[in-house]
This record gives structure tokens, sequence and C-alpha cells, in this order.
């Protein structure tokens, strides 16, 4: 069993084995409102930590997604390119985006757990 953790840009991590998933939290898709387009990198290019990696477009504003990690993708969610509402409806599910094997660097301990996450949030 995995537990999730958080970027504070606002995208969640599950580490799985030697792959990490990523995807969008529940708080930035709602902020964002429905959202109508996402792009995302090609399974075998590399995010490095703090850069963009997926651009999501939204009714109200598009923003490039900030990688939490540093890695290369070994797989994305394709169907969320073809219902892009997946994120808003299952951020934690079906809406993910991608996978990653992480670089040498990668510290979970880095990033936040959900209790540090929620309070990050109400610092906001």
């Amino acid at each position: 069993m995995s537990e999730r953790l958080y970027y504070e840009e606002h995208t969640w991590v599950n580490v799985e084995g030697d792959e990490v998933t990523v995807g969008l939290t529940d708080y930035a898709q709602n902020e964002m409102g429905d959202i109508i387009y996402v792009e995302l990198p090609e399974a075998g290019s590399t995010m490095t930590e703090g850069q963009p990696f997926a651009t999501i477009e939204s009714a109200k504003a598009v923003q490039d997604l900030l990688a939490p990690l540093s890695g290369e993708v070994v797989g994305r969610n394709d169907e969320v390119l073809d219902a892009p509402e997946m994120i808003n409806e299952e951020p934690y599910g079906g809406g993910w985006l991608v996978t990653v094997a992480p670089g040498p660097d990668f510290d979970p301990g880095q990033l936040m757990d959900e209790d540090q996450y929620d309070q990050f949030l109400s610092e906001q």
C-alpha cells in the first residue's frame, strides 16, 4: 500500500515500487473549474522537477503543471487526453496524468503528506 504525497505546485505523487504516478490535486482541479484539454508528455521523455511537464486548459485558464520530481516518463494516461473531465471527476483515480521512473536524486521526504498539504492550503 502506498501513500499519496503532495508537491507545493498542487500535483500529487503515489510511489509504487520503482515507478511514481503523478496527478493534479483535487484542490487544483477545483480551482481550475471544468478541464477541457490536457497535453501530456510522451513516454520516453524526461521531466525535471520544478519545470513544466504538462498543460491543462479549463474554461478559466491555461496552466502549465510543474513536475514534482525529475525522471523519465514511462507512461501517460491517454484516456484523459480524450476525456479531460476525468481529472475533475477522479483526480486521485482515473484522472492521473503520467507515470515516471524517478531519477537517482528523488527523495519522497521532500514532498508533503496529506496533513502537511492541508496545512499548506490553509496558509494560502
